[in-house]
Parts: C-alpha cells; sequence; structure tokens
C-alpha cells in the first residue's frame, strides 16, 4: 500500500464517524471513486479533498494528510489549509533551462502552507505510460526541487541532456539505475563514470501525486 499511513487514517476517521463512504461523498463533494483510491492507499488526499472531509469527519485535515499533528483540533489550533500556496504544473521540465524560468506552464495546483515551507515545490504532468499502473497520462505529480534523492524514491531526472522523465531511483556502489514501473520498459542502468559524463541529473523528488478523474 503506498499511502499506507493517509489509508489508515481516513479508514479510521470513516468508522469513528460510522459514515459510508457514499454518505461522506455526498456531503464533502469529493467523488466516491476518489475515497475509495484513497482508502486503499493507491492515491493521497490533497489539501483540498482532505480540508473537504475533515470537517465532515471531524479530524484536523492535515492529521488526514499524513502530517505529525493531533488527529482532532481545537479553534485555535485549526489549520487555515484552504489558503494554500499555488505552484505551477509544467507541461515538461526542458534540458538546459531551470524550473523557475520554463514557461510552459499548463496549469496551477495548491499544496499547504506546511509543505512549501519544506523547500521548492512544482507540478509536472506526465507523459507516456512507463509509469503504469501507478501513474497514468494526464497525471500531475508535485516535485520537490532537489539535486539528490533516497535508493528507491520516485524522482524526475535528465538523461544526456534530454527533457526531464519520472523514474524510480536505485543506487548501488557503483552507479544508479532509473526504473519504469511498467514491467515492458526494462531498467536504465548508469556507472558513476556515465553520470558524471552524459550527464545525468536529478531535478527533483516526488512527493505527491494527483491523479486525475
Amino acid at each position: 500500500m503506498k499511502h499506507e499511513l493517509t489509508a489508515k487514517r481516513l479508514q479510521l476517521a470513516i468508522n469513528n464517524a460510522n459514515m459510508p463512504a457514499q454518505e461522506l461523498a455526498n456531503r464533502s463533494g469529493v467523488a466516491k471513486a476518489s475515497i475509495s483510491q484513497y482508502v486503499n492507499g493507491s492515491h493521497k488526499p490533497s489539501n483540498i479533498s482532505s480540508g473537504k472531509m475533515a470537517p465532515i469527519l471531524d479530524v484536523n485535515p492535515l492529521w488526514l494528510m499524513g502530517f505529525d499533528v493531533p488527529m482532532k483540533t481545537t479553534p485555535a489550533t485549526t489549520p487555515t489549509i484552504h489558503k494554500g500556496v499555488s505552484i505551477n504544473v509544467l507541461g515538461r521540465v526542458a534540458a538546459g533551462i531551470p524550473v523557475e524560468a520554463i514557461t510552459d506552464i499548463i496549469d496551477t495546483e495548491e499544496i499547504p502552507e506546511e509543505m512549501a515551507k519544506t523547500g521548492e515545490f512544482f507540478g509536472l504532468q506526465i507523459h507516456g505510460d512507463s509509469m503504469e499502473p501507478r501513474m497514468y497520462e494526464g497525471d500531475v505529480v508535485i516535485v520537490r526541487k532537489q539535486e539528490d534523492a533516497e535508493s528507491g524514491d520516485i524522482v524526475i531526472a535528465m538523461v544526456n541532456g534530454d527533457d526531464a522523465t519520472c523514474k524510480r531511483l536505485m543506487k548501488y556502489a557503483g552507479g544508479i539505475s532509473l526504473i519504469s514501473l511498467n514491467s515492458k520498459y526494462p531498467p536504465m542502468p548508469y556507472s558513476n563514470k556515465e553520470i558524471e559524463e552524459k550527464p545525468v541529473k536529478i531535478v527533483g523528488k516526488v512527493v505527491e501525486l494527483r491523479g486525475k478523474f
């Protein structure tokens, strides 16, 4: 289960409220299909969805999103996540152009202020089927700008001057592999020498998936 923590918290809140998913959907305006994906852990609730569901379930919306905060809120501590920070969604990340200079802006997304304080973020639209069945054509990923990541992270990387691509990063003593989730695409291994010479550059780490319905 990819988003196990948020899935467990939403299920707990639903159980505590003794509320069927359909009723939660009707009262919150969040699609039942989306709620099902949040509960099974395939998707993580966005700040907008969490902000809609949390008051119905009488829980802290940031808690629902997986943040280390109390389950319940008080008037003095209730977060105002509806005043999120807007970030640009890019259609592509082009080689040789700093992310902040890219003009291929196709949309915007909101992220919580608490998240925005942890770094610089941008959205990127997924193209192709190399990350299916986790990510599909047209989905948007939220990316924290960074030049390195941990083994197993989903990253946005550039190889040999091509536009950026979304892949799972695996690190080894002698280099790395960029791995597609779709098994029909073979891993892309690079030695430490190739990383320097091609080069292979990490642009950022994917921190959230915003699936499109």
